[in-house]
């Protein structure tokens, strides 16, 4: 409930005036002149799409024992750990099925192989508490209208929800859709991503750009009948209900996942062009065949002004240079088109065309580092996912080496969202810091009433005083450490520290939506 965070927030406050702690000022944390500012940046979400249609990431096939499907996700999670990745966008819900038990949608077939067979375990809740436990954010990924990838009713699990309420679907393309004008299909769709934000710790929503389905040549999206029921008599056209049906959507699950729960982000990644401009003045420099506002019925520009999402992702696919659709071009359209929002612009990388011959070539490796340096003169633009997961795994062209080695060689915060939440923890004691025959074991105490979800640790050389810290420089930001709920007593071993030379250790403390506390008191010591 919307009144949850507050009523937290009150409590921990009480808390800490019994101990007779005084809340900081916390500027020093995140500010830093311009002649402080870092190389990397310290906060920066860095996310990889996990695909599970047709076992595009995960699992690998169907039918995997228990054990190899656990043992696989966590090798991705590996994976991206490697990287300082911070984030995963993992799909829940396909092709309304579900990986994990839903009134709303039968199991997945890409789980076992057969629609509707229990895989003996819950996914979704494994997966959750991995990827936490690794300190990443779990943004659930659902895909709202597309029913399968085929268009024979008979091959959906018995009991599929499309069977009972066949009125609702659509036959197009070869596969089935629930119909976006049925409002019936419209609330069935809302709750079931509400389903999921009730019953599990998920830090997002996230859709991507499949509303109204991509359009097959010589072919309309058959849905005369439900225009001249719910939209003739409102609307001019039938483009113009069609994208009344969507924002609805998108109105309706913001509204209502903050109420369910006002600390889970809700964010959606576009196909990459609102509109041309040849279309629209205040379109993009771009001549793209399809458009988000013409041809998916996606009006992305209404959703960031009326501020229904948190984040946005419009997924840019193309080369930097490309006449057509010019990454460059784009990446500074859509850093305009959030300016002044509170909606977040990341920016979505096509990790999949790495090395291949999808014109024009991308068999340069430093397109995409190249794409990653021009984000970094952007400020609304604050990160990056990339399709998709396999694509990374693979390693074309040293990506993963250069993501590692380079472009995020040091660990990153995931940026804030005021608007939802502005209030840091309170900070942490930093006990002791001293030096063992494995490193140098810190040792932190934080309340028990605290609200912090993960701690930050940070290494400066020599002997740093808090003033004088830059704790704005990614490159001083050693590592993230996942708070065990329970325990109010933390300890962590720096393996890393080289003998010889002084070290000085701070520890600050983060919520679930990032916000840090101040440093407190650093503690030095030197390695023999």
């Amino acid at each position: 409930m919307p009144g949850t965070r507050v009523i937290t927030r009150i409590g921990a406050l009480l808390c800490i005036a019994s101990v007779f702690v005084t809340l900081p000022d916390v500027t020093g944390v995140h500010g830093a002149s311009a002649a402080q500012q870092p190389v990397f940046p310290k906060r920066q979400l860095r996310a990889a799409w996990i695909a599970t249609v047709t076992n595009i990431d995960w699992p690998s096939k169907t039918g995997l024992s228990i054990a190899a499907q656990k043992q696989e996700f966590i090798g991705l999670l590996e994976t991206l750990q490697k990287m300082n990745f911070n984030a995963v966008v993992v799909q829940i819900k396909p092709t309304a099925d579900a990986f994990y038990p839903s009134q709303y949608g039968p199991w997945s077939e890409y789980l076992t192989g057969v629609q509707g067979k229990d895989p003996g375990y819950n996914p979704l809740a494994f997966m959750l508490e991995e990827a936490h436990k690794r300190n990443f954010e779990f943004h659930a990924w659902f895909n709202p209208y597309r029913i399968s990838m085929q268009d024979d009713m008979n091959r959906l699990a018995p009991d599929h929800p499309a069977r009972k309420h066949k009125d609702w679907v659509i036959a197009y393309g070869g596969k089935l859709y629930y119909n976006p004008g049925e409002p019936a299909a419209r609330d069935f769709i809302e709750q079931s991503v509400l389903e999921v934000v009730k019953n599990y710790d998920i830090d997002a929503v996230h859709m991507d750009d499949y509303f109204y389905p991509y359009p097959v040549d010589g072919q309309d999206f058959p849905d005369d009948a439900t225009y001249k029921k719910y939209g003739a008599g409102k609307f001019a056209n039938k483009a113009d209900w069609r994208r009344d049906n969507v924002n609805r959507l998108v109105q309706e699950l913001s509204q209502k996942i903050k109420h369910e729960k006002q600390y889970v982000k809700f964010g959606i990644s576009p196909f990459g062009v609102w509109r041309n401009k040849s279309d629209d003045p205040t379109g993009s420099d771009t001549r793209a065949g399809t458009t988000n506002y013409d041809t998916l019925y996606a009006d992305t520009r209404l959703w960031i002004k009326q501020g229904w999402l948190d984040y946005i992702t419009p997924q840019i696919y193309w080369n930097i240079g490309f006449e057509v659709a010019d990454y460059a071009k784009l990446v500074d359209w859509w850093n305009k088109e959030v300016q002044g929002s509170r909606t977040q612009l990341y920016t979505g990388q096509a990790a999949y065309k790495i090395g291949t011959d999808s014109p024009p070539d991308w068999k340069d490796p430093e397109e995409i580092p190249d794409q990653l340096r021009l984000n970094l003169r952007y400020k609304n633009v604050q990160g990056s996912m990339f399709f998709s997961m396999k694509d990374l795994q693979e390693n074309r062209l040293k990506i993963r080496d250069k993501l590692a080695q380079e472009l995020y060689k040091y660990p990153a915060l995931i940026p804030t969202m005021p608007w939802i939440d502005k209030l840091p923890p309170t900070p942490v004691e930093l006990v002791s810091a001293r030096a063992t025959e494995q490193g140098v074991e810190l040792h932190w105490m934080d309340l028990s009433c605290n609200d912090a979800t993960s701690f930050a640790i940070y290494r400066f050389e020599g002997n740093e005083k808090p003033g004088a810290a830059d704790f704005a420089n990614a490159s001083n930001l050693l590592t993230l450490v996942r708070n065990q709920q329970g325990d109010i007593s933390r300890t962590f071993v720096d393996k890393t520290a080289q003998h010889g030379k002084t070290y000085t250790y701070f520890v600050t403390a983060l919520d679930r939506l990032h916000n840090e506390s101040d440093p407190g008191k650093g503690r030095t010591v030197k390695l023999p």
